[in-house]
């Protein structure tokens, strides 16, 4: 999506932006003027340049042929690039996709520093943060933008998202839009790939905000010290001007230390924390909360979340609402009215007697958290059920596996997305030495696993389907075929009625 309105650079302005190499002079890089950036071939419009960015299997110049004949009358890549395809204007750069950052920006004139914009990162909790101050800004009467895992909005339009934190052209394409429609906030989830591989490079925000860090992309980093190096690249003058940190997460207390920026501190059990739980406890209609802000301000409410990390997300939405201007009592109204984010403890009611919920936990500690809050509000068994993803991370796999096993009543063990792996090796990882007995069971085709669940429940039991949450899809050797757990799980409660 871009803007209506039309916005240009000269390749002269984009070649003295990125300091690039021309084959071309400086006269003829003014008589080339682009109106548009990307690096896919298929966003391609009239007059655009296209950026060829090195991948892990191709380089993305082999694709300039296409981005010309679709329009595109620019090319910019590294030397790599120049020499696969040279049948356009071309700047050489050392690094094309901190040049795709840059040229969105400037084409679309740094459309981020005329929103209040918003960036949430950490491990778990993003798309729920993100998704309750969209509401919380709606609700207030403040149109808001949203980009996020599952879905974007502006307003109240949506639109299925395709990554956390989409590409750079993307990103400031879209601000563009909703400066354009005239969206007062932009809430962003920021996730570590796009920090580390600077889709955010540009980008200003004025809050961040860092929820928990836990182990997950360990394939990408390499280990959770990078993982934190990258995460804390957010909290500098370059990114933001005021964080907002969990400090009950190690991680974040560390941050809060060692921030570059501003930050405000968050805690559901440390009184010395500048936004913090006075009480909270469970009744028939949700959690009654009671939180003491900055300047001594108390907020009083019911929110319909459960769990200890929904308390958490809550606490950061709350805390960046009021800093942005949302008075307290406003808020105490808007609480009982926010929703949690899809595929997050998503109930899946059709009348049965047992509870039955969908959730994207896909972390150890994520699983561990969903299944101990279910727990908080189940008179009988826990029966989940889980699988792990392929070409991911592969040493969270054990560690999901164990925490599966420790913390619920029946735990069944299915596939995930196994992409290019092999299932059954898969489920061989996650169970590790455990010892599986029944009626716990390893079931690899995912429906049938979600039938036998369901079939064990009875009165007062809760069923809990994980890892894949509001996917649609489930990617088995490169072929996405439908598969909506959310649907599967229906299906089978209605088979069991």
């Amino acid at each position: 999506m871009r803007p209506i309105e039309k916005f240009s650079l000269t390749l002269a302005d984009i070649s003295r932006l990125l300091g690039a190499n021309s084959t071309l002079e400086e006269s003829a890089l003014l008589q080339i003027e682009i109106s548009g950036v990307t690096q896919s071939d298929s966003d391609i419009e009239n007059g655009d340049v296209f950026i060829g960015i090195p991948g892990l299997k191709t380089h993305g110049a082999r694709y300039a042929s296409t981005a010309k004949e679709r329009g595109a009358i620019a090319f910019v890549t590294d030397e790599a690039g120049a020499k696969i395809f040279t049948d356009l204007p071309t700047l050489v750069v050392k690094n094309p996709r901190e040049a795709a950052a840059l040229i969105s920006c400037a084409l679309y004139r740094e459309p981020m520093r005329d929103l209040h914009s918003i960036g949430i990162t950490g491990t778990n909790g993003k798309t729920t943060v993100t998704t309750l101050l969209h509401q919380m800004f709606q609700m207030a009467g403040r149109d808001s933008g949203l980009v996020g895992t599952v879905e974007t909005r502006i307003g109240s339009e949506r639109f299925k998202s395709e990554r956390t934190t989409p590409e750079a052209t993307q990103v400031q394409a879209l601000a563009a839009v909703m400066k354009e429609r005239h969206m007062r906030h932009f809430v962003m989830e920021v996730s570590s790939h796009a920090i580390s591989m600077q889709r955010i490079k540009g980008s200003h925000f004025s809050y961040v905000g860092f929820t928990n860090l836990t182990q997950d992309h360990l394939d990408f980093h390499g280990g959770m010290q990078e993982y934190f190096a990258a995460k804390s690249k957010l909290f500098t003058f370059e990114f933001a001007d005021l964080g907002f940190i969990n400090v009950d997460d190690p991680y974040g207390e560390k941050l809060a230390i060692s921030s570059e920026i501003p930050i405000v501190t968050l805690s559901r059990s440390k009184k010395n924390a500048q936004w913090h739980y006075v009480d909270y406890f469970n009744e028939n209609s949700g959690v009654a909360i009671q939180i003491r802000g900055t300047g001594g301000i108390l907020i009083e409410a019911t929110t319909s979340l459960r769990g200890g990390y929904n308390l958490d997300n809550l606490l950061m939405a709350i805390a960046m609402a009021h800093e942005a201007g949302i008075d307290p009592v406003e808020i105490a109204a808007i609480v009982p009215k926010l929703n949690g984010a899809e595929g997050r403890l998503d109930a899946v009611n059709l009348g049965q007697d047992f509870g039955a919920f969908v959730d994207y936990a896909h972390t150890p500690d994520a699983v561990s958290n969903v299944l101990r809050t279910s727990k908080e509000f189940t008179t009988g068994k826990v029966i989940a059920v889980l699988g792990c993803g392929g070409n991911r991370d592969a040493s969270k796999r054990p560690l999901m596996g164990e925490a599966l096993l420790k913390n619920c009543d029946v735990a069944i063990f299915t596939s995930d997305n196994p992409r290019d792996e092999n299932p059954e090796d898969i489920l061989k990882e996650m169970i590790g030495s455990q010892k599986i007995t029944s009626p716990s069971r390893v079931i690899p085709n995912r429906a049938e696993a979600i039938s036998y669940a369901v079939s064990l429940a009875s009165n007062g039991d809760c069923v809990l389907i994980l890892g894949k949450g509001h996917e649609s899809g489930q990617e088995i050797a490169g072929v996405i075929s439908p598969f909506d757990d959310k649907l599967i799980l229906a299906d089978a409660i209605e088979v069991k009625k």
